[in-house]
C-alpha cells in the first residue's frame, strides 16, 4: 500500500490513520522526488550567491516565476572553470532533493556553465563597470615602462609558443635577462596563479639571490572567451592594478580584450608586441648615440672655432705687450738717475765734515804757534820764576782748554754722522719702497699681457696653425697650404697636409 494512498472511500474514519513521524514523512517525500527528478537540467538566472569560509556554494536559481536553492560542494567548485554571478543566466545539471531540516527542495549543482556567449558578456560588462567605479581603470594610476629594464618577469605557460615568441623578439632587438613565472593560462587554475606570480614578483627584493624585475609580462595567446575568462577575474584585476612593478598585458589576439587590458600599465595586441614595448632596438639605440656624438663634436668644434674668432678679435683692439712696458722702463730709468742724485747728496756732508777736521787741524796748530811766540815776547822781561809761573798757568789752560776742545770735536763729528746716516737710510728706504712699487706695477702688466695673449691658451691643450707667417683659420685653406706651422705650448712642429 503506498504511503500517500488515502485508500477506499469506505475507509474507516480518520481516527483509524495510520500517524507518521515528522521524520518518515519527510523521508518518504525525498524518495519521491529523487526517484522522479534524479538527474535534471535547469536554465535560470542565479540570485543571491553566498560563499562560506567551508568552500561551499549556496545560491538562488529564479525566473519570472519562481525561486529553487541551489548547492556547489567545494570539491565541484573548485573544478568551475566560470563562479556564478548574481544575474548571470547559467545552465546547471545536477539532481534534486530535499532539506528536511528546512522543509525545503533544492539542487545539488554538479555543473555549470554560462547560458551562452551574451550572459557571459553582461556579466563581463557588469564586473568591469563596478571596477572602474573603484578607478582601478585610471589614467592617472598608470606608470610609464622603463626605457631598459635591466630584468623582465613574464607570467605565462612555460611550454607554449607565447614565451619563445617573447624570447626570441627579444633577443633580436636587444637582449635582457628574462625571469618566468610558469602558470596555467586557462582554466581553474588561471586566476589564482597569475594573481600568485604577479604579488609573488612584486614581493620579491631588488638586489636579492632572485633579483626583482623591473618589468612584468602577462602573456598568452588568443582563444575563446571561455579560454580567457581567468584573465577577466577580479583577483587578476587587483593584483594587476595594485603592482608596484609597470605590467605589459598581452593576453590574446589584437581583436581579444580582457579586463587585466584594463587595469594593467600598457596593453599590447600581441605577445611579440609586448616584448617590442619592454625594450627599444639596440642597433637604432647605437645608431641613435653615433648620430648625437657627431652633433656633439661638430657643435664643440664649431664652438672653438668662434671663440677663438672672438679672442682674435678681442686681441686687435689690445695693445702691443712692448709698449705696455715703454713707459714703466722709462718711469725706472728716471728713478735710476734720481736715486744715483740723491747718494752724491749724500756724500756731499760727508765731505764737508772731512774739509772741516782737515781745515781744523792746521788752525790748532797755528793758535799754538801763536800763543808760543806771543809768550817769547813777554818772557823777554819777566823774570825765571814768574816766566815760570806764567808759563805754568798757561801751560794748564792750554790743557783745559785742549780737554774742552776734543770732545767738543767729537759731538761735532758724531753728529755730522748721525745726520749723514739718517739721510743715507731715509734715501734708501725711498728708493726701496719706489723699486718694489715698480717691479709690481711690471709684474702686473707681465701677468695681463700673458692673460690677454695666446699663450696661455696654448698651455690648455690648444694649438695655432700658421703657414707663411699667417695664421690658418680654416680646413680648407690648410689643405691648400704646402707646408704649415703648427705652435703648442712648448715648441713649434712644421707639417704636410
Amino acid at each position: 500500500m503506498d504511503l500517500f494512498d488515502d485508500g477506499p472511500e469506505d475507509a474507516p474514519a480518520a481516527g483509524n490513520s495510520p500517524e507518521y513521524t515528522i521524520g518518515e514523512l519527510s523521508g518518504a517525500i525525498k524518495r519521491v522526488i529523487e526517484n522522479e527528478f534524479g538527474h535534471v537540467r535547469v536554465r535560470a538566472e542565479v540570485g543571491r550567491v553566498s560563499l562560506p569560509r567551508s568552500g561551499h556554494v549556496y545560491l538562488d536559481l529564479k525566473d519570472d516565476k519562481a525561486v529553487m536553492a541551489g548547492i556547489i560542494w567545494k570539491g565541484v567548485a573548485s573544478k568551475l572553470t566560470t563562479m556564478p554571478e548574481e544575474g548571470m543566466e547559467v545552465i546547471a545539471t545536477g539532481r534534486i532533493t530535499t532539506f528536511p531540516g528546512q522543509s525545503k527542495y533544492q539542487i545539488i549543482i554538479e555543473d555549470i556553465q554560462p547560458a551562452g556567449m551574451g550572459a557571459l558578456m553582461a556579466v563581463l560588462e557588469k564586473r568591469k563597470a563596478a571596477l572602474a567605479a573603484e578607478g582601478l581603470f585610471d589614467a592617472d594610476r598608470k606608470r610609464p615602462l622603463p626605457y631598459l629594464p635591466e630584468i623582465i618577469g613574464v607570467v605565462t605557460s612555460p611550454s607554449g609558443a607565447v614565451i619563445r615568441d617573447i624570447l626570441h623578439r627579444l633577443r633580436d632587438r636587444f637582449p635582457r635577462k628574462v625571469l618566468i613565472w610558469p602558470v596555467a593560462v586557462q582554466g581553474a587554475k588561471c586566476a589564482p596563479e597569475v594573481t600568485r606570480a604577479i604579488e609573488g614578483f612584486n614581493r620579491l627584493t631588488p638586489g636579492g639571490a632572485l633579483p626583482r624585475p623591473d618589468l612584468i609580462i602577462v602573456a598568452r595567446g588568443g582563444g575563446s572567451v571561455e579560454d580567457l575568462w581567468g584573465f577577466n577575474e577580479e583577483s587578476v584585476v587587483r593584483a594587476a592594478a595594485a603592482s608596484d612593478i609597470p605590467l605589459i598585458s598581452a593576453v590574446g589576439h589584437e581583436t581579444d580584450t580582457t579586463l587585466i587590458d584594463f587595469a594593467s600599465d600598457v596593453r599590447a595586441p600581441t605577445p611579440t608586441a609586448a616584448a617590442e614595448l619592454a625594450v627599444p632596438v639596440r642597433v637604432e639605440l647605437m645608431a641613435y648615440l653615433d648620430q648625437q656624438h657627431a652633433r656633439m663634436s661638430r657643435a664643440l668644434s664649431q664652438g672653438l672655432v668662434q671663440r677663438g674668432q672672438r679672442l682674435r678679435d678681442m686681441s686687435r683692439a689690445l695693445p702691443r705687450p712692448d709698449s705696455l712696458l715703454d713707459n714703466p722702463r722709462q718711469r725706472l730709468d728716471r728713478a735710476g738717475d734720481r736715486l744715483s742724485r740723491a747718494a752724491a747728496l749724500v756724500d756731499a756732508p760727508k765731505l764737508r765734515l772731512e774739509r772741516a777736521v782737515a781745515r781744523l787741524d792746521p788752525a790748532l796748530m797755528a793758535g799754538v804757534q801763536r800763543r808760543k811766540v806771543r809768550l817769547a815776547d813777554l818772557g823777554g822781561g819777566l823774570r825765571p820764576q814768574t816766566l815760570r809761573n806764567k808759563l805754568g798757568q798757561d801751560r794748564q789752560n792750554l790743557v783745559r782748554l785742549s780737554k774742552r776742545l776734543a770732545p767738543a770735536l767729537e759731538r761735532e763729528r758724531m753728529l755730522q754722522a748721525a745726520r749723514l746716516v739718517r739721510a743715507a737710510k731715509g734715501l734708501s728706504d725711498v728708493g726701496t719702497r719706489q723699486i718694489v712699487a715698480w717691479q709690481s706695477q711690471i709684474t702686473a702688466a707681465e701677468r695681463l699681457r700673458r692673460t690677454l695673449g695666446y699663450e696661455a691658451t696654448l698651455e690648455r691643450g690648444f694649438a695655432v696653425v700658421r703657414s707663411a707667417g699667417s695664421v690658418v683659420t680654416s680646413s680648407t685653406v690648410a689643405k691648400e697650404k704646402a707646408t704649415l706651422e703648427i705652435q703648442f705650448a712648448d715648441g713649434k712642429v712644421s707639417v704636410t697636409p
